[in-house]
């Protein structure tokens, strides 16, 4: 007979992913150990722990495989790269660097775990197949209004799109570093706006340079006014800087997010030649 653990307080890490200090990046819960969990107290932990989602394993039968959920404070989600990256590398801290292979609900998703020339661990996901979509005027203009920005804000060089790794985001490009700086937008109208469309977060993004962008993920579809630094959004963001031919392959891409949080993250994005997958890499530390 199966022993229900769904009452039982498991085993809960604490780490910040996409940052190599406690007080950056992103920070996620990760359960070493789902094994037997409820649905309800997966969401139960997630909304006590309060950040912005936290993962739930449970071991396979292979070396490094693992079945992962991931929660945030009031849902479900099917991906999230923060919380992935917090993962891979606390198994690491305990097994070793290495491969994982985590199986979620949008597919499998390799990770490889390497230790830098500090000894600092950083890991490098690989995203499910990438699309991208466009979206109506109208969306964008709802989108805009919620946002409180006007269509001159925009860049009109990288027009807005949905872009999927994992889950969906609406990429909107502002055209100035000011502009991304001051965000402030309409929580329960964007909320519902989000819920509608199945988007997970919107990738607002500057681009300082060529390969070389600023990024900023409201979430209040999770509960969250706004995501410190976003895995999921970033490979998202890669396949859709590809899909446009802003960038070529192969390229690596650094992103800058939690910066006007006060919490800096750092994410490097690569596009492959002949891979659609993107990958994205950064470190992660314990929150003590």
């Amino acid at each position: 007979m199966t022993r229900d653990t769904s009452s039982t307080t498991p085993e809960i890490l604490r780490y910040t992913a996409f940052a190599t200090r406690p007080e950056g990046g992103n920070p996620a819960g990760v359960v070493p150990d789902a094994t037997g969990l409820s649905d309800g107290r997966m969401l139960a932990i997630a909304a006590e722990l309060g950040y912005s989602e936290t993962a739930f394993l449970t071991p396979g039968t292979g070396r490094g495989a693992y079945a992962v959920r991931y929660f945030s404070p009031l849902a479900e989600v099917p991906f999230c790269g923060h919380a992935t990256v917090a993962s891979a590398v606390a198994l690491a801290a305990r097994t070793g660097p290495g491969r994982f292979v985590f199986s979620t609900a949008v597919g499998e998703v390799p990770v490889e775990v390497a230790a830098d020339a500090d000894g600092v661990l950083r890991a490098t996901l690989t995203s499910v197949e990438p699309k991208v979509e466009d979206v109506s005027e109208g969306d964008v203009a709802e989108a805009l209004a919620l946002l409180g920005w006007a269509a001159a804000d925009l860049d009109p060089d990288l027009p807005p799109r949905v872009a999927y790794a994992g889950a969906r985001h609406l990429v909107l490009a502002a055209a100035t570093r000011d502009r991304l700086a001051r965000l402030a937008y309409d929580f329960d109208g964007l909320a519902a706006y989000m819920t509608a469309r199945d988007l997970l977060t919107l990738q607002l993004v500057w681009r300082e340079s060529t390969h070389v962008f600023h990024v900023r993920d409201p979430f209040p579809v999770g509960g969250v006014v706004e995501d410190p630094a976003t895995g999921t959004a970033a490979a998202a963001f890669g396949a859709y800087l590809r899909e446009l031919g802003a960038v070529g392959a192969p390229a690596v891409l650094t992103l800058h997010q939690g910066e006007d949080l006060g919490r800096p993250g750092l994410l490097h994005v690569e596009l492959r030649e002949g891979d659609a997958r993107v990958r994205v890499s950064g470190a992660a530390v314990p929150i003590r």
